[in-house]
C-alpha cells in the first residue's frame, strides 16, 4: 500500500465523517448537545472538543519542526490549549468553525507530505511536558485512530440522544473504491 496514499485519504476520510456527526449535531437543541451523558469528555460538545484539541496539539507540534508550510501558515490562527479538556468554543456552531479549518488543514498538509517525511523523527513534549520522540508516520497514525475512537463515542451519544448518524464507515466513505482500486507504490 502507498503510505503517503493512505494518510491522505484517512485526512479526506476524516473531513468527510466530522462534517456528517457535526451536521447531526446541529440539528440538536444546544442543551442536548451540551448534556452531561457520562461519556468521558461528558457532551456530544465536550467530546468534539477534545477531539479538537488533540488535534491542535498535535498540528503545532508536527509544525514545531518548521518544515510544512502548510502548518507554519496555520500559527496565525490554530488555537493553543494546555489541557485536553480546554474549550475552544462555547458552542457547537463555533467548535464546527475551528474544526473545519482543522479538516482542512488536515487535508492541505497531507499533500505537502513526501514519502521520508512519514520517516523523519519528530521529539516533541506530550501533555505531561515529558519529552517524546517517534516518527511522523506512526504518530499521523494515531491521530487518525485517536479520531476515529473519540468518534465512535460521539455517535453513541448522538444514538442515545435519539439521532441516528447513518454508516461513519470508512469504506463507506465516498472516494473509498477509488482509493482501494488506485495503483500502488513501494515506499
Amino acid at each position: 500500500m502507498d503510505a503517503l496514499r493512505h494518510v491522505r485519504y484517512m485526512a479526506d476520510y476524516n473531513r468527510w465523517v466530522n462534517r456528517r456527526l457535526y451536521g447531526f449535531a446541529a440539528g440538536m437543541p444546544h442543551a442536548a448537545v451540551t448534556e452531561n451523558r457520562g461519556a468521558y469528555f461528558g457532551s456530544i460538545l465536550g467530546t468534539l472538543n477534545h477531539l479538537a484539541v488533540a488535534d491542535c496539539l498535535w498540528l503545532r507540534r508536527f509544525e514545531a519542526s518548521g518544515h510544512w508550510d502548510q502548518l507554519s501558515a496555520a500559527t496565525a490562527w490554530l488555537p493553543q490549549p494546555s489541557t485536553l479538556r480546554e474549550p475552544l468554543a462555547i458552542d457547537l456552531p463555533s467548535l464546527e468553525s475551528i474544526r473545519t479549518r482543522l479538516d482542512d488543514l488536515f487535508v492541505h498538509w497531507a499533500t505537502e507530505l513526501i514519502f521520508s517525511d512519514l520517516n523523519r523523527m519528530l521529539t516533541y513534549r506530550n501533555i505531561k511536558g515529558e519529552s517524546c520522540q517517534q516518527q511522523v508516520g506512526p504518530l499521523l497514525s494515531h491521530v487518525f485512530n485517536h479520531q476515529t475512537h473519540h468518534r465512535g463515542q460521539v455517535t453513541t451519544l448522538l444514538k442515545q440522544a435519539g439521532v441516528d448518524p447513518g454508516v461513519t464507515d470508512l469504506i463507506a466513505s465516498p472516494g473509498f473504491d477509488r482509493f482501494n482500486q488506485a495503483g500502488t507504490q513501494e515506499d
